[in-house]
């Protein structure tokens, strides 16, 4: 039988530790690892013939210091096919652009979770052209931690966000589930701006993130002695955060072991570390977030279904992009708007045959993806307007598209006619307005009214007789 021969990964890093953990973590996404201590070495070892085989290079910015974006230049011009991975320290927005327009598919910052690293990977073995070059940019820009910056006016959505302001102000755990992108982490963390809690101990552990042997003594703690290699005793986050909230990022990925010990331990209170002979008594809020329906998971027999009653006080469902297609033109002026304070860049608009191609893409990523797609577009644009040629791998995907008009009508988030052609009734049409202003001004009402032409009192009655839902 013929065996696969392993992909190949070069690793330019001169930190034997981190080299070491690079590739025992690229071994499991079946990468054979090439370790260059420095650039020479790197330049050298691609003209080998081993080097040629190279699918993947990931560079430590460290090794070639300032002259990172210079290597990354010549690495692409030995090899254009093969994706650059750029490791740093540095949480710099301008060598994230610097990078990106020397050639680099990615951007991680150091130090980069085991699974981050993975994702990377895997979407750089992904990329068989550049029409697949759809992935995100590392690490998200600084978000405002407050729900004026969550933007859109679907129905969903904003019902979504009104029972999320709503729950944040009591006391119970809350759950938040949604696909991967739709904006959990960013909720919850304007959730937990708004609480009670808000200035009391907080730790964000995102499960998905940390090796299984590892997430028990991080949520528990253990004494010292409690098995092989626990040299000192570890207070665990449930602990640490007594009085405060702790904010659990993908639930779904909680060993199944574990999940009815942390049911328990929210039912009464009180944490036992591993190896402790007495438990404490703790008082923590519990702000959770699943990528897959717990309901489903349970039915699976996959996930405590103790544990899902326990988180789930309120539960809040974010929809996916898909189903709130409508909101792309605000999300996307958004996104522009802050890409364009960010340095190295600058402020972009869009046009409506660009409009049309991000309003006719399913976005798997979803928000995020949707995000770091104009990130790097306003990289390499010079023009003052993204249009439909800035999103060239997209164009791929979707490949032509014969009617662009309606986007036209879409661009500014309404709809004008029913699918058989007949204009809306007006009173749908003014909903659709009136969802788009408060959206596009963020839920300020006093705006909105302004912006509108009418008081404050009749945009509210207007709200209640159309149905609309708002978080103000």
């Amino acid at each position: 039988m013929a065996t696969i021969e392993p992909r190949l990964l070069m690793l330019i890093d001169d930190e034997p530790a981190q080299s070491r953990l690079v590739t025992a973590l690229a071994a499991r996404e079946g990468y054979r690892t090439l370790v260059a201590g420095d650039c020479d070495g790197a330049l050298a070892m691609l003209d080998t013939p081993e080097g040629r085989q190279v699918s993947v290079i990931l560079l430590d910015q460290w090794v070639p210091g300032d002259d990172a974006c210079s290597l990354i230049r010549q690495l692409k011009a030995l090899r254009p096919a093969v994706p650059v991975l750029m490791l740093t320290a540095s949480t710099s927005p301008l060598l994230a652009v610097e990078a990106m327009r020397a050639g680099a598919t990615d951007y991680l910052i150091k130090p980069v979770a085991p699974e981050r690293l993975l994702q990377a990977l895997r979407g750089a073995s992904q990329r068989e052209t550049t029409r697949h070059e759809l992935q995100p940019l590392a690490e998200k820009m600084p978000a405002t931690l407050d729900f004026d910056a969550m933007v859109g006016t679907a129905a969903s959505f904003r019902t979504a966000l009104a029972k999320a302001a709503t729950a944040a102000r009591g006391h119970g755990h809350i759950l938040v589930e949604g696909e991967t992108g739709t904006g959990k982490d960013m909720l919850l963390r304007a959730m937990l701006a708004a609480s009670p809690r808000a200035k009391a101990p907080v730790r964000i552990v995102n499960i998905g993130a940390v090796p299984a042997s590892s997430i028990e003594s991080l949520l528990f703690g253990h004494e010292q002695g409690a098995f092989a290699g626990a040299f000192e005793r570890q207070v665990g986050a449930l602990q640490n955060c007594d009085g405060g909230t702790l904010m659990l990022d993908e639930i779904d990925r909680l060993d199944e072991t574990l999940q009815s010990r942390l049911a328990q331990t929210i039912a009464t209170g009180i944490v036992r570390p591993t190896g402790a002979t007495h438990g404490y008594k703790v008082d923590v809020r519990v702000f959770a977030a699943s990528d897959a329906p717990l309901d489903r998971m349970v039915e699976q027999g996959t996930f405590s279904a103790e544990l899902r009653d326990r988180l789930a006080g309120t539960r809040i469902e974010l929809p996916p992009l898909r189903e709130r297609t409508a909101d792309i033109p605000a999300l996307t002026r958004h996104f522009l708007s802050n890409i364009g304070k960010q340095p190295g860049l600058v402020h972009h608009s869009i046009a409506d045959s660009g409009l049309a191609l991000l309003e006719a893409y399913d976005w798997p990523g979803n928000v995020r993806q949707l995000q770091a797609v104009l990130f790097r577009a306003a990289v390499f644009c010079e023009e003052e307007s993204l249009t439909a040629t800035s999103f060239p791998q997209l164009a791929e995907l979707l490949g032509d598209m014969e009617d662009r008009g309606e986007s036209r009508l879409r661009g500014l988030g309404v709809m004008l006619y029913t699918d058989d052609g007949n204009l809306r009734a007006l009173e749908e049409i003014e909903a659709d307005v009136i969802r788009l202003a408060i959206g596009h001004y963020r839920g300020k009402m006093t705006e909105v009214a302004r912006r509108l032409g009418i008081g404050r009192s009749t945009l509210y009655r207007k709200l209640g007789d159309l149905g609309i839902d708002h978080a103000a």
